[in-house]
């Protein structure tokens, strides 16, 4: 450790741990949240859904396969800071094209390894999600602890205004066969306009494999603006924060189930949808951030092992049961997983069915999406 430069970790309650820096020099503020996957670690720095956060991986040693042109999930990354136990210095893989290292260093994220990263995990389990800065420049305790108790919340915060696309876009890319080799296209092709509320690209391509014309639109997009493009069907993403700012989405999907226009939200999106039929929200204690969290389908039985990352919930207790049923449930904490509406052809599940990283027990979902489509067009027809 004497050899490379120190960094600290300040916690707002006073908590410091003292490590070793990597990646970018300087300081880096956010929330701290730990993600139990054993890789996927480029993924997750791409991922839009952790803007304002800083990610914890539990596994002890992550680098070890590099970066590559490929495992990015959004045009630039989004994780706050990097937190590891062990950072890997030899990238051994033939699709590696730089390390972990130099890939946080040249999009300018600040990292530390070196700390007791079981010690943090248990501490934010037992205290709740909490604001802390890493610092490779100012090693004052006090001066740091000042700095993140000033730093921005999470709460209250739009973050998606901070992370989704300027202006509209067709998506044409599907899945790679080296991904799901045993994912077939069905036809005919169905339109899909998919929101972007900090999406996922392997969400894109989970669309396109499935069947759809991808266009994808601002999450600030109106109604109007979106049905003008006669659409089979309307997809609402992942995305970042509190869903209780982003009331401008709110009610454009209200708009969607008045006009029973077939839609499909994940994560973000399920959340939103919740908020749209009157339910209500809620911060998580510590959140759901990994890649083996167990998911029970009510209406079949089944467990799903699914990949998740949201600090956010929807309270079961205020779902009016006339507009909504609870269809899946998490089988660590009984929160509330997934929705099918009554009067609407919607349905929303709070994890990712794109997996990237993670399994791929939920990808189903896609021709769900599909089928539910298909459905309404009979019935309009019939």
């Amino acid at each position: 450790m004497n050899d490379r430069k120190k960094a600290l970790l300040v916690f707002e309650d006073g908590v410091i741990h003292e490590g070793v820096a990597f990646g970018a020099e300087g300081e880096a503020y956010g929330e701290v949240v730990f993600n139990t996957a054993m890789g996927g670690y480029q993924e997750i720095l791409t991922d839009p859904s952790y803007r304002g956060q800083m990610v914890l991986m539990t596994y002890p040693l992550i680098g070890n396969y590099g970066v590559n042109d490929e495992d990015v999930e959004s045009r630039s990354v989004h994780t706050q800071g990097f937190i590891v136990r062990e950072v890997s210095r030899i990238a051994s893989s033939h699709r590696s094209n730089a390390t972990l290292g130099e890939y946080l260093r040249e999009h300018d994220v600040v990292g530390i390894e070196g700390v007791d990263t079981r010690d943090i995990v248990l501490h934010v389990r037992a205290r709740g999600a909490m604001r802390a800065v890493i610092s490779s420049t100012d090693l004052d305790p006090e001066s740091l602890l000042r700095k993140v108790r000033k730093s921005p919340s999470l709460d209250g915060r739009d973050c998606v205004r901070e992370v989704t696309r300027w202006s509209v876009e067709e998506w044409t890319e599907g899945f790679p066969k080296s991904f799901v080799p045993t994912f077939d296209t069905p036809s005919p092709r169905l339109k899909v306009v998919a929101y972007d509320f900090g999406i996922k690209n392997n969400i894109l391509r989970g669309l396109v494999s499935s069947g759809f014309d991808v266009t994808v639109v601002p999450g600030h997009s109106k109604a109007d603006e979106v049905l003008a493009l006669n659409p089979d069907g309307i997809f609402l993403s992942n995305g970042p924060g509190d869903p209780e700012p982003v009331a401008y989405a709110v009610e454009t999907i209200k708009a969607f189930l008045d006009q029973r226009i077939p839609t499909f939200g994940i994560c973000l999106g399920h959340q939103l949808t919740a908020l749209a039929l009157g339910a209500k929200t809620y911060k998580m204690k510590f959140g759901h951030h990994g890649a083996n969290q167990p998911v029970i389908d009510l209406t079949t039985g089944k467990t799903e092992i699914t990949s998740q990352n949201h600090s956010f919930a929807v309270d079961p207790d205020s779902i009016d049961e006339s507009k909504a049923r609870i269809s899946h449930k998490n089988l660590n904490d009984d929160t509330v997983e997934g929705l099918e509406l009554i009067e609407s052809p919607c349905f929303t599940v709070q994890y990712h069915p794109e997996a990237a990283p993670g399994p791929h027990d939920a990808l189903y979902l896609f021709a769900r999406f599909r089928k539910l489509i298909e459905d309404s067009k009979i019935g309009a027809h019939a």
